[in-house]
């Protein structure tokens, strides 16, 4: 391994320099009108969390533009839907309340960044509102905004996200089941995959 490991921030910092007196301006600490239409029009976020111990996980959520509600301009509601039941995002938010969000809008290169904290509610009155197809999220992330902006387009840029041709055929990657097959003894594929599709179909919500 490289002994030319950077390990402070005074090191980190004489590396890159001082950040731009714009990307340091444009911080704030609730959301304006901006930032809260680009999360009305988000059908993606990427929660990152951390357990007590520092152990990081990063887990997406997705539904239909404006599933993550704005309850004010320092509080956001984000439904727990169903899913695998593992809760790492949520076992580690019960230890640490910390959270960083990252909203992406299809079609557009920036970003939006949110950090904050947040609390796992149960209140039928808050959950209620967000179901879908009668079924009320099982829980939902209550989440104050401490610090929020929009992050400059060149990652997206730089990656072509969101064009056609950066599209992979998807028969040149196996399948969930395929894979899983292939990690899991004793899984077979055609069982994996069945499970996913049912999963997929039945189980959204």
């Amino acid at each position: 391994m490289s002994e030319e490991i950077i390990r402070s921030v005074a090191e980190l910092q004489s590396q890159y320099g001082p950040p731009g007196d714009l990307a340091v301006d444009k911080e704030m600490t609730s959301l304006d009108a901006h930032c809260r239409r680009f999360i009305e029009l988000s059908p993606f976020v990427v929660i990152a969390t951390a357990a007590a111990d520092g152990a990081a996980d990063a887990s997406p959520r997705g539904d239909a533009p404006g599933f993550v509600q704005i309850l004010d301009d320092k509080h956001l509601l984000i439904p727990d839907r169903a899913g695998n039941n593992r809760l790492d995002s949520l076992k580690n938010l019960v230890e640490n309340p910390n959270i960083g969000l990252l909203f992406f809008v299809p079609g557009m290169n920036e970003t939006l960044r949110l950090n904050g904290t947040a609390l796992l509610t149960t209140d039928p009155k808050l959950l209620e509102p967000m179901s879908v197809n009668r079924k009320p999220p099982r829980s939902a992330l209550l989440i104050t905004v401490d610090q929020v902006f929009l992050q400059c387009a060149k990652a997206l840029i730089r990656s072509k996200l969101w064009a056609p041709g950066s599209q992979i055929k998807r028969k040149s990657f196996p399948s969930l089941g395929k894979i899983l097959s292939d990690q899991v003894d004793g899984v077979s594929q055609n069982e994996a995959d069945q499970l996913i599709e049912e999963s997929q179909r039945i189980r959204m919500y």
